[in-house]
């Protein structure tokens, strides 16, 4: 199966991540970006650990951004950014907005471009063709006269106009009688009263003009491109009255008068809109279900226009392009994961998820001590070499996750790969590990919560539901005198989360011995197959590792207890 190389593609670890959930998503995106792919960036859905920060720093590289939900929004629906009209706008303008954009509506906007209403195609000939065909209703406009400057592509050169937004009742009439008969027209009695709202609409016949402008009508339009003299110009001048000069015929300098009055007067204000960060499945069958074809997307927290999309973008919405690393269930991913298209992953974990795809997928999984071992080795296969610092990167998870080749997980491919990225990185491994691990003690800096937390995987097995951190330190002195607190935290977690059991291992990285802490069943915690030192607390000697040790304990304890029910 092929993919895009142009669309958009984010590498992403696991929750609660680790340095190699973080490195190796670096270490992705820097190989994939090698390949050609135009789009892709290592992206992470949880803070980072400081001993992580520490490593970007020694490389030189920027923590990847912060995303906590993959799930596509209404802003990657987005399809028309720039078609809008404002309130003030003109019917011309409106109906030639939206044969552009090909729409049957659009969004009306005001002010600092804030959505009002949705403009219809049919509301637009209500507007220029009243119910009422006959008498003055059908001459008649409401309009500014400077929108009608614009309708026409005009020029005003008699009398100051108001401001576009001073709107008035305007009754259209050709000038194309006789002086004597349109003296007749103008004074036969209800018309004589509305004289000064009347638009007199003529061309090159200054006797014609003049009698229009004797009589005190309220605007003057010359079609065809004609020009009045200099004196008539100066008596329409100071009567106060308009003149607008069209290269249009008459037929058409009528039609597009009336096209000038604002659409402000037919725009619907019962109409749908969504923010551009709300997920398309929150949404997708309320707005199907919908009357309303396009829905204007607003940026989020008010109502000023991103764009607009339309009922049949719903169909079949984009999906996230993702790469996963260092996991492979739902429960450890980013949230969002099961409305993404997931089109890779690379881990060295055991098999228990339940990530599906439409389509087959590149799927990456071997026993070794580090997914950053994977990527480095990606890298060699395709004789690429990483940057300096995204080999020290790649570095810093392969060091972190087998404690520097000495975890049992450790194999001779880890062993490879360390020893060519330090070359490449220039850097010792026993003084990078040194360094690494000393930085950002959690049991001396951090709080309960945080030792808790930074590197935290949930797991489903046998029927319980089960959390197991894990920290590494070089010597747990200090810990003694936190036990109390941290179990404190770990029952928290059993609160709030709904585990049936929660643990930590507090790992001395220097003489490979774990204590454990566990909160939650009874049932499960006395069947840890560990020596119990003091209630809550197991000594857990040569175990560092928590895919090959901790874990497989934790199974062989839940299955031996047989526990199916939460017992706090």
């Amino acid at each position: 199966m092929s993919y895009s190389l142009e669309e958009p593609l984010y590498v992403v670890g696991h929750k609660n991540p680790d340095t190699d959930a973080i490195c190796s998503a670096i270490g992705q995106a820097a190989l994939l970006s090698a390949i050609g792919y135009q789009q892709v960036e290592a992206i992470r859905c949880g803070e980072i650990p400081e001993r992580t920060q520490w490593a970007l720093d020694q490389a030189g590289l920027l923590a990847p951004r912060l995303v906590t939900d993959v799930r596509s929004t209404a802003a990657d629906l987005v399809n028309n950014k720039g078609y809008h009209v404002c309130s003030t706008s003109t019917i011309l303008t409106a109906y030639r907005t939206m044969l552009e954009a090909g729409m049957k509506c659009v969004p009306v906007v005001r002010n600092t471009n804030k959505v009002v209403g949705m403009l219809k195609l049919v509301d637009l000939l209500q507007l220029m063709m009243p119910t009422q065909t006959h008498g003055l209703p059908v001459k008649t406009v409401f309009a500014s006269l400077a929108n009608a400057v614009i309708a026409l592509d005009g020029e005003s050169v008699g009398a100051d106009l108001p401001d576009a937004t001073v709107e008035e009742e305007l009754i259209l009439f050709v000038a194309a009688s006789s002086p004597d008969t349109l003296r007749i027209r103008l004074t036969a009695g209800e018309v004589s009263s509305k004289v000064s709202r009347r638009i007199a609409i003529c061309g090159d016949r200054p006797n014609v003009q003049e009698l229009v402008i004797e009589e005190g009508v309220r605007g003057l339009v010359i079609s065809g491109g004609f020009k009045m003299t200099d004196d008539l110009l100066e008596k329409a001048k100071q009567k106060g009255i308009a003149v607008i000069y069209s290269n249009h015929d008459t037929a058409t300098t009528v039609q597009l008068m009336r096209c000038s009055p604002s659409v402000k007067g037919a725009l619907s204000v019962d109409f749908i809109c969504v923010q551009e960060g709300e997920a398309i499945s929150s949404f997708k069958h309320r707005l199907s279900a919908s009357d309303q074809d396009i829905f204007p997307v607003v940026a989020s927290g008010s109502l000023a226009l991103v764009g607009t999309f339309s009922k049949s973008d719903l169909i079949s919405p984009p999906r996230k392009r993702l790469v996963l690393v260092d996991h492979n269930e739902y429960s450890q991913a980013v949230k969002g994961v099961e409305e993404a298209q997931v089109i890779e992953v690379i881990d060295h974990h055991r098999l228990a998820g339940n990530i599906v795809s439409r389509e087959p997928i590149t799927y990456l999984n071997e026993p070794v001590g580090s997914t950053c071992t994977l990527v480095a080795r990606k890298f060699m296969y395709r004789n690429l070499k990483p940057s300096r610092g995204v080999a020290l990167c790649l570095c810093a998870g392969l060091i972190s996750d087998t404690l520097n080749l000495t975890s049992p997980t450790t194999t001779d491919l880890d062993r490879e790969m360390l020893a060519w990225l330090c070359d490449i990185a220039e850097i010792k491994a026993a003084e990078f590990t040194k360094g690494f691990f000393e930085a950002g003690s959690l049991l001396l800096h951090g709080t309960s919560d945080d030792i808790v937390g930074v590197d935290r995987k949930e797991f489903n097995e046998g029927g319980a539901f089960v959390s197991i951190s894990q920290v590494e330190e070089i010597g747990i002195s200090s810990l003694p005198t936190r036990i109390d607190e941290i179990r404190a935290s770990l029952q928290k977690l059993v609160d709030s989360m709904g585990y049936d059991i929660a643990m930590i291992a507090v790992t001395d990285i220097s003489s490979h011995t774990s204590t454990i802490l566990v909160a939650g069943s009874e049932k499960i915690a006395n069947a840890i197959p560990y020596e119990q030192s003091e209630p809550g607390v197991w000594s857990a000697p040569g175990v560092v590792s928590r895919k090959k040790q901790i874990f497989p304990a934790m199974c062989q304890a839940i299955y031996n207890s047989s526990a199916t029910e939460v017992e706090v």
